[in-house]
């Protein structure tokens, strides 16, 4: 539609600003008020008794949609965090007394499962790089633009089947790829706790949406960290289930087809409540019905707290690259000394070389040495500064980059390393790194059961938010701590503890003089120039806690057990 000149990728930009702000104007004439004092209550609801009010008639969709509406709009005036407002679509859908199967939907689920509509009136919004029926699917990328898609992607027909209103699409950086959300077709989206502050990894949007109670449940992608990262970042809950557990068919990328290194579905919320019953009303969904690519696995009840029994906790404490800042050792330890104290058993657990198995991951993730991704861009359209950058690394001669190699190595063999192993992969070579991933997934599973755990705690990023336009300093690398359990295929969520204190989460004044900072690698010294308690206080900080395979269930009861154990502690996060 846009590129039969060399401004195409300008006119792109314009389209999708003048396209957004038409939608947030329309919108504004409608919900430009503050909330009613009853609306205020609804909007305090947790999703069981919306959906009950919903189903009693005592809740008015139409209702809902102004709540949501307005706190959508100023969200978006805070944040920046909406790519494609749908309240007209929202209103549409809502119009019919019998709230219907979704229009496209072909799913076999029974009548029975459609009638019980278990998600009836849940503000549900969508990262952009999820399809929905009439609607673009960007991936922040120029040439999506003005391409809406005709048919939603599994997830959200299941969604609207289940009677979810679906009011908005969130923003997302070009190409998806980083650590901020940033792109010229959005603009940049700030945290909803500092405007000097990023948001994290691809689902920002979604996270600052979700913080600042624009929707009830943000709908993301992870494949790297995307719904744990912002998740950290921004003060809500998140869960990254395993492989087949929930609908990703219509889910887009800028890398389709790296089945190395899967794509997943997975939300955010403002409260683990809220957590647990989105993720279970989807899958009492049948999802299988909806995607070919989700096991008939139904809901499973766990109580871990009715059961009273003593849960042993491993924590990883650094994944040999980026060590954590004070302000996230100070959340991972709070966890682990809440735990100890209601009687669990919580260890240091050293898995089996991380930074190796991380550079695995990397190598299969970048294995056409980004082609994918520059193909997908067109003239003048860039990607962020730590993506181009490690783009740039991938694309030197090897000769050069051997060279430089056997130079660093010495000082730095981590980056020596990288400076060897990155470059495009022969189908033989990517063979052998997958052989090599699942032999590190086969000595995870042993020492894991070797050692007995429940869970794994660790940090979810290294750092609190990033100022904008330091994303380049803090590198990809930062994401490392959460694609750790992509490449495992670990069930993972984000929890919420604290926020950056000032006094408490300083860096020694001579830190960067210290012999700590000096045995850095290069890596981790750029990327702590990022740090600074001063400008992050008040930033909120999360932890990670991690089960094995298709364990959601389980995940989610220990989520309980933390949020139990901290509030006995005296500890209790407040969000927005």
């Amino acid at each position: 539609m846009f590129f039969s000149s060399s401004s195409a990728f300008e006119r792109a930009c314009a389209f999708k600003h003048e396209q957004r702000q038409a939608s947030v104007n329309a919108a504004s004439k409608l919900f430009s008020s503050s909330l009613t004092s009853s609306e205020e209550t609804l909007h305090q609801l947790p999703i069981s008794k919306l959906v009950s009010g919903c189903k009693s008639g005592d809740i008015s969709p139409f209702d809902i949609i102004s709540a949501y509406g307005k706190k959508a709009l100023e969200a978006q005036r805070c944040t920046n965090c909406v790519a494609d407002l749908m309240l007209d679509d929202a209103t549409r859908s809502v119009s019919s007394v019998s709230w219907g199967p979704a229009a496209d939907s072909d799913s076999y689920s029974s009548d029975l499962v459609v009638r019980s509509k278990p998600l009836l009136g849940v503000p549900v919004s969508v990262k952009d790089c999820i399809d929905i029926a009439g609607h673009d699917t960007t991936v922040g990328l120029a040439r999506r633009v003005g391409q809406p898609v005709e048919r939603s992607s599994a997830i959200i027909r299941l969604l609207e089947d289940a009677g979810a209103i679906v009011i908005a699409k969130t923003t997302v950086p070009t190409a998806l790829f980083s650590v901020d959300t940033d792109s010229k077709l959005f603009g940049t989206t700030s945290n909803p706790y500092s405007p000097d502050h990023g948001v994290g990894a691809s689902t920002g949007g979604g996270a600052a949406m979700v913080a600042c109670g624009g929707s009830k449940v943000e709908i993301g992608s992870d494949v790297a960290g995307s719904v744990r990262f912002p998740a950290h970042f921004c003060g809500v809950w998140s869960l990254k289930g395993s492989v087949g557990r929930w609908p990703v068919t219509g889910n887009r990328s800028s890398m389709m087809g790296v089945e190395s290194v899967p794509t997943l579905t997975g939300p955010l919320t403002r409260s683990l409540e809220d957590l647990e019953q989105i993720y279970k009303r989807v899958i009492d969904m049948r999802p299988w019905e909806y995607d070919y690519t989700c096991v008939p696995i139904p809901w499973r009840p766990v109580n871990l707290q009715e059961e009273g029994r003593r849960l042993k906790w491993g924590v990883v404490w650094t994944d040999g690259v980026i060590p954590p800042s004070p302000a996230c050792k100070r959340a991972l330890s709070s966890v682990a000394d809440s735990l100890r104290e209601q009687g669990h058993e919580v260890v240091d657990f050293i898995p089996p070389n991380i930074s190796e198995f991380l550079e695995v991951g990397y190598q299969l993730a970048f294995g056409d040495s980004g082609q994918q991704i520059r193909s997908n861009l067109v003239p003048k359209e860039t990607v962020n500064p730590a993506l181009a950058s490690f783009l740039d690394l991938i694309s030197l001669p090897r000769l050069f980059k051997k060279l430089l190699a056997k130079f660093c190595f010495s000082k730095d063999p981590i980056y020596a390393n990288l400076l060897n192993v990155m470059h495009a992969k022969t189908i033989p070579e990517e063979r052998a790194l997958i052989v090599k991933r699942d032999q590190f997934r086969e000595e995870w599973h042993e020492q894991w059961a070797k050692e007995g755990l429940d869970f794994v705690l660790t940090i979810p990023a290294p750092f609190p938010a990033v100022k904008h336009g330091e994303g380049l300093k803090a590198s990809l690398m930062t994401a490392s701590y959460s694609f750790l359990f992509n490449l495992l295929d670990y069930t993972a969520g984000s929890v919420p503890v604290t926020k950056v204190d000032r006094n408490l989460d300083a860096l020694p004044v001579d830190f960067f003089t210290s012999p700590e900072y000096d045995a850095m690698n290069v890596i981790c010294k750029t990327s702590y120039t990022v740090y600074d308690a001063e400008s992050m206080h008040g930033l909120p900080v999360g932890v990670q806690i991690v089960g094995r395979r298709l364990e959601e269930e389980k995940v989610l009861e220990g989520m309980k057990v933390i949020q139990s154990a901290l509030i006995q502690k005296g500890i209790a996060f407040e969000g927005k």
